[in-house]
């Protein structure tokens, strides 16, 4: 990632308005996020500075749950800068970013340093819902899957789960 193609991308602002699937679901839960003081306490005390790139598209159930609480910290925290590009136009990301080596998952969020050499990656979901997924998630129709446990989940966990995965690896980056 270069510097000028992050500063080109959309900050999450201007990718919310660009939105058409889903787009009250989008707005709605981006009013609502919520990081917490301890989050960005931990944030804050991650040392450097962090660009971090959302491949994502408006149609993405997990993004739509998840972009917005890593947005609201990156507007509350000074370290953390997040832009978005679109999955599907941006191949050569999305391809050295696959869930298991083969699946254009979504969203993934890329973490670089201040240099923008690339420090890590997390995506496409928390650990416990992508588990489920994996494995009996599997025996369900997809949208029977997302109408159920899958949304339960997120309503739940409210960003919580994905927001600490995400600040373990940006702490080991920066102690690497």
């Amino acid at each position: 990632m270069d510097r000028k193609r992050f500063l080109a991308a959309p900050t999450f602002s201007e990718y919310l308005e660009t939105v058409e699937k889903n787009r009250e679901l989008w707005h709605a839960l981006s009013r609502r996020a919520v990081a917490d003081e301890a989050t960005r306490e931990r944030a804050r005390a991650i040392p450097g500075s962090w660009h971090v790139v959302a491949l994502t598209e408006d149609w993405c159930g997990d993004a739509i749950n998840t972009l917005p609480v890593f947005d609201r910290l990156a507007e509350l925290t000074p370290n953390i800068e997040l832009r978005v590009l679109l999955r599907d136009e941006n191949p050569d990301l999305m391809d050295a970013h696959l869930t298991n080596g083969t699946s254009r998952s979504i969203p993934v969020l890329i973490a670089y340093d201040a240099d923008f050499e690339e420090r890590g990656w997390w995506g496409p979901r928390p650990a416990p819902i992508q588990a489920w997924v994996m494995t009996e998630g599997m025996q369900l129709d997809v949208k029977d899957r997302y109408r159920g446990e899958v949304r339960r989940y997120y309503a739940r966990d409210k960003g919580r789960t994905a927001l600490d995965e995400f600040l373990t690896v940006l702490e080991a980056a920066a102690l690497s």
